[in-house]
């Protein structure tokens, strides 16, 4: 397959175990670029032998570092995905047609596909939810938050993205924590306080919404452990929010 004029900003964590199949699976992208979670492991080794560039995280807030990244890379077309994610050979072909057209749309979003416990989770969280996968970094303002509220008339790929989002129940559960904490952080550099509702009520709302309104329960067992697990997490992003206004740790 051919190049294209694609950078592709990768986000990871001691992800040694998946970082060749997943550069490789990057290899119609011009330019790959790490963005390395102060990993334990060999992952960022392993990816500068592959060819990647790698930039290492440390104390830096990930969006901060992101909004960096995206400036310095070469291309205008971008990218910005996990380690544990798999483009399909169709979608890469969905996405490589849509951007060699003569007129293009500023972002492109994607549906995405679970892969928990040996299941493929297709309700639930990811139930009609849409990914931001390829944008034009001179028409489009990157921002996470569209990984959770993408525009109304959102330009979909019909092929959708695979996430192989852990490696044990562990390593999916500290994942989450870092999401959370990241989201702690930018809540509070934003004044925002927790209350009553966040502790209790959202987390609750969220199981409810994930496990019956979304059909997570379609999945079994594993979707009601996925459901769980979410929820819980939303209540440790305002748990560490709390000891952040308290300058606990």
């Amino acid at each position: 397959m051919s190049t294209k004029n694609i950078s592709v900003i990768s986000l990871s964590y001691n992800d040694e175990i998946y970082i060749k199949k997943h550069i490789d699976n990057l290899s119609f992208a011009n330019e790959i670029i790490l963005i390395d979670n102060n990993s334990t492991d060999k992952t960022a080794a392993i990816a500068e032998e592959l060819g990647a560039t790698v930039i290492h995280q440390k104390d830096t807030k990930r969006a901060d570092i992101i909004k960096s990244t995206i400036e310095s890379t070469r291309n205008n077309w971008l990218i910005v995905i996990n380690t544990t994610d798999h483009l399909s050979e169709e979608l890469i072909n969905e996405l490589t047609r849509e951007i060699d057209k003569s007129k293009t749309a500023a972002s492109y979003f994607t549906g995405q596909t679970l892969f928990f416990f040996g299941k493929t989770i297709k309700y639930g969280v990811y139930l009609n939810k849409k990914k931001l996968l390829v944008f034009d970094k001179t028409r489009f303002s990157y921002s996470e938050d569209f990984n959770h509220n993408p525009p109304k008339r959102a330009t979909v790929f019909k092929n959708k993205i695979n996430s192989f989002s852990y490696k044990n129940f562990d390593d999916f559960n500290s994942r989450l924590n870092i999401i959370r904490k990241e989201e702690a952080l930018v809540l509070f550099q934003n004044n925002k306080k927790p209350n009553i509702y966040h502790f209790f009520m959202k987390p609750f709302f969220l199981f409810i919404n994930q496990y019956f309104l979304k059909l997570g329960f379609i999945n079994g067992r594993e979707g009601f452990i996925l459901a769980y697990i979410c929820s819980f997490s939303v209540l440790k992003r305002y748990f560490i929010l709390w000891l952040l206004y308290r300058n606990m740790d």
